[in-house]
């Protein structure tokens, strides 16, 4: 599971996802990226699942980039503890997505299998995505 090394805070505001991204919103190391549409939270887990989807899709052929990491921790109180007693513990990490960025990137696989890969693996995150190809 993706999770920072070390954090200087342990625990973090949940913040606002309003706008759009202004950087890490081209392809820049592979030839077909996955963008994203919509913003929200991906989870370390849904992160994974698409890798491995990448991976089996392309027999693990070309190359492959991940370009966002759950840095964020998502607090979480146990089922049936009543208000207060302060924050909960850390349950998971999220990486906050934004309209616009690039999530993955491949490069060194035919067209039909990028796109094919990339496809699945949107369908593994919490995002609505599209494929882009690089500009040259």
């Amino acid at each position: 599971m993706l999770q920072p090394k070390k954090t200087k805070y342990r625990k973090s505001f949940r913040g606002k996802r309003r706008g759009v991204v202004n950087r890490g919103h081209e392809v820049v190391f592979g030839d077909f990226g996955l963008k994203a549409v919509s913003a929200n939270w991906v989870s370390s887990r849904q992160i994974e699942a698409a890798r491995k989807k990448i991976t089996f899709m392309t027999k693990r052929a070309g190359k492959y980039w991940i370009r966002i990491f759950p840095d964020k921790p998502i607090t979480g109180k146990p089922v049936g503890v009543k208000m207060g007693g302060g924050k909960g513990a850390i349950d998971t990490y999220v990486a906050v997505v934004k309209p616009g960025m690039i999530m993955f990137e491949i490069g060194g696989v035919p067209d039909a299998i990028a796109f094919e890969a990339l496809r699945k693996a949107g369908h593994k995150l919490a995002v609505k995505t599209k494929i882009v190809k690089k500009e040259t």
